[in-house]
């Protein structure tokens, strides 16, 4: 089908040069005298996009504009105008106009004009496939090369960026072909995990990754002080690309100093990646350092209630004798309050303010049917990420501190992943819940070949409660089912998001550090 233009102009048999060139290329342009003329037409005539002369006798153009606004949102309109006054461009501007031509126009940048409003689409379309596949060889070198671990990093912000701009596009082959490429990255990332975490963790080697329990020793703690505020904000299970996501939100009150990858430990859960996050201790060691403050997966009670205690232990540890605060906002209106405290946070040198609402919605999508609905695939499940935190009391938070020009961090504890395969296991009651990781003893049963084993806790810093303990782990997007209820785990779980195993989108997380505009 022809793109149908309507060119309201006075002067229309002026223009039949360009009507013509128009019509040459494809293009269906339907001429009116005038403003009324124009909405007259509408109601008739269904057109793509309108041009709309700025200085008509009797309904001027801006006057003609705001009608066409009014009734017609969806359709975009170009102003052209003999006028330069910067009043009129401000007006015309400020009506979201989707361009703004200054006559004489000439041909081509009519056609550059209607290239932009009504053919991006297509044309997008066109460039991103086409650079995609030719990125697709040399993405899928890399892939099966031994990569270091910036490597990895590297690797992975560019698929984010692929995934990125392929959703924009709703090309369904692309898409596909991308999703294949990322899940054979997860199955080589964790061969490397495995290959190499235990080295990382015992401080091994030289090719080793920003961890969980060493982030905010590294890249936080050097620019706190005593003279000025700084906040850090955690929002637990924002993965790298909810970040990149929600950035162009923040974009207009801070920009990047510096964006860090940071590794999540295993599990990657909030129960042992936040309280390394805030300790600077692997489990092991918080445990046997602070026992009052851990507890073991079958211990009653929240997993993560001391996280104020052990930050002002390792600030502490590192000298850093500093006035701070910590606040968990679990829902809006708690939020809203800790915000009406934020005259006071200023006179700490740190404020520690953790977002639960993305883990709320991982776990949400697992029970609740709308949630499902919302957050069903990976572009949705930004999507909803993206529009809480445009109406969050968090972004209100940002604005004021960059009034304020305080530098904040923001980070998170682990990502999720879509789980898709269902691993059959046998374990004991005292196993514990999670889908992507398991603790139990040595009487487990489960396809060893498929996991990543733990066979001795001690080595990895996590807790031991007896002898025979180990902790088993799904890489890639699978996920462990009961053998006794394979079926219900499989239509209950299948096609959510979860955390705890090994793959990019857990272990490879957003560290970044915002300065103010």
């Amino acid at each position: 089908m022809n793109v149908k233009i309507l060119w309201a102009d006075d002067e229309i048999d002026l223009l039949k040069p360009h009507i013509l060139f128009l019509n040459s290329k494809g293009y269906d342009v339907i001429p009116a005298l005038s403003g009324m003329e124009a909405l007259e037409i509408l109601k008739k005539e269904f057109v793509n996009i309108i041009f709309l002369d700025e200085n008509m006798p009797g309904l001027s153009g801006l006057e003609t504009l705001q009608r066409l606004k009014k009734e017609y949102p969806h359709i975009p309109i170009v102003m052209i105008t003999k006028s330069e006054e910067e009043h009129i461009m401000e007006d015309a501007i400020g009506s979201n106009i989707a361009d703004y031509l200054i006559k004489p126009v000439n041909p081509n940048q009519i056609l550059l004009c209607l290239k932009k409003n009504i053919d991006n689409k297509k044309l997008v379309t066109a460039k991103v496939t086409i650079d995609y596949q030719q990125a697709f060889r040399d993405l899928s070198m890399r892939i099966s090369d031994r990569l270091s671990v910036k490597e990895w990093e590297d690797l992975y912000r560019e698929l984010v960026n692929w995934e990125m701009q392929i959703e924009k596009i709703e090309d369904e082959g692309v898409a596909e072909m991308l999703a294949a490429q990322k899940e054979e990255a997860n199955v080589q990332f964790a061969k490397f995990v495995q290959r190499n975490y235990i080295d990382w963790v015992n401080g091994r080697g030289t090719d080793k990754p920003i961890q969980s329990h060493t982030v905010l020793k590294e890249k936080m703690f050097p620019y706190l002080s005593e003279q000025k505020p700084t906040f850090l904000f955690v929002i637990d299970n924002l993965r790298y690309d909810q970040w990149r996501c929600i950035y162009p939100l923040v974009h207009d009150y801070y920009y990047v100093d510096e964006e860090t990858i940071c590794h999540s430990i295993l599990p990657t859960a909030t129960h042992y990646a936040r309280n390394a996050l805030f300790s600077g201790l692997m489990p092991s060691m918080i445990a046997k350092k602070y026992p009052q403050m851990w507890l073991n997966e079958n211990d009653q009670g929240g997993k993560n209630q001391f996280e104020e205690q052990l930050l002002g232990e390792y600030l502490k540890r590192y000298g850093k004798n500093i006035k701070y605060s910590y606040a968990k906002v679990l829902n809006a209106d708690f939020g809203k309050k800790v915000f009406d405290n934020f005259n006071q946070l200023m006179h700490n040198s740190l404020n520690v303010v953790v977002f639960n609402f993305v883990d709320m919605l991982s776990h949400a999508g697992t029970d609740v049917n709308v949630v499902r609905e919302l957050a069903d695939d990976e572009k949705s499940y930004r999507s909803i990420t993206a529009s809480w935190f445009q109406n969050s009391v968090l972004l209100d938070m940002l604005k004021y501190l960059s009034d304020k020009k305080v530098p904040v961090f923001i980070t998170t504890d682990h990502g999720t992943i879509k789980v898709e395969r269902a691993l059959k296991m046998v374990g004991e009651r005292e196993v514990n819940t999670n889908l992507r990781y398991k603790v139990g003893r040595s009487s487990m049963d489960y396809p060893a070949k498929e996991v990543f084993e733990i066979k001795n806790p001690d080595e990895a810093f996590l807790p031991k409660e007896s002898l025979t303990q180990r902790f088993i782990f799904a890489t890639k997007s699978d996920f462990f089912a009961y053998q006794n209820n394979f079926n219900q785990y499989v239509n209950l779980y299948r096609h959510t998001f979860q955390h705890g195993g090994i793959s990019m989108e857990e272990m490879l997380t957003p560290f970044v550090k915002l300065l103010p505009k």
